[in-house]
């Protein structure tokens, strides 16, 4: 298994199928948290309902799509991640995703995690596009999509239920000459 180091000590790496107890108990920590920005299927109890995300990832992945990676902090402890949400090779685009519970805020962990991503989509993979989706009132979520470069090319209204409600959802996307030429 590979890992990838990040800032202050954590590492980047994948989440698989045996990683379903430390998934759970990590949805445990974080799941009031990220409940509200990230999609309902994702946000599962248990460690069945873990090891249910990790194999729909993993059978993704195989097929050559989605990808799922943990962000762990220099103990090993995983704080959140980065994911592809999508990955379609054919028509050379994807979507990237985040989540984070608290311990692991503030130290850019998750904008430098899909920086790395987005490295590799463009230049291993040859992608031309890559898009992230947020609802528009997740201003930490929009801020990673700007830090990345990313440029805002819309809001979906109401196209995110939540909670009784329907809430917009901002879509940010960069090409792959535009993430060639930012300044490093």
């Amino acid at each position: 298994m590979f890992s990838l180091p990040l800032r202050d000590g954590a590492r980047l790496s994948p989440l698989e199928i045996w990683h379903a107890e430390e998934f759970a108990a990590h949805l445990d920590r974080a799941r009031e948290y990220i409940r509200p920005w990230v999609g309902a299927g994702f946000v599962t109890d248990g460690v069945d309902g873990a090891r249910g995300t990790l194999q729909r990832y993993a059978e993704r992945q195989a097929s050559d799509g989605a990808r799922l990676y943990g962000i762990r902090l220099g103990d090993g402890t995983l704080v959140g991640g980065v994911m592809f949400t999508a990955f379609d090779a054919a028509s050379g685009s994807c979507e990237l995703g985040c989540w984070l519970e608290p311990a692991g805020e503030g130290h850019g962990l998750v904008t430098q995690a899909s920086g790395l991503l987005l490295d590799w989509a463009f230049t291993a993979r040859g992608l031309h596009r890559a898009e992230w989706h947020c609802r528009a009132d997740n201003d930490r979520s929009s801020a990673v999509a700007k830090r990345l470069g990313m440029t805002l090319e819309g809001v979906r209204r109401e196209a995110w239920p939540f909670g009784g409600a329907r809430h917009d959802k901002q879509v940010w996307a960069v090409l792959a000459p535009e993430w060639r030429a930012r300044p490093q």
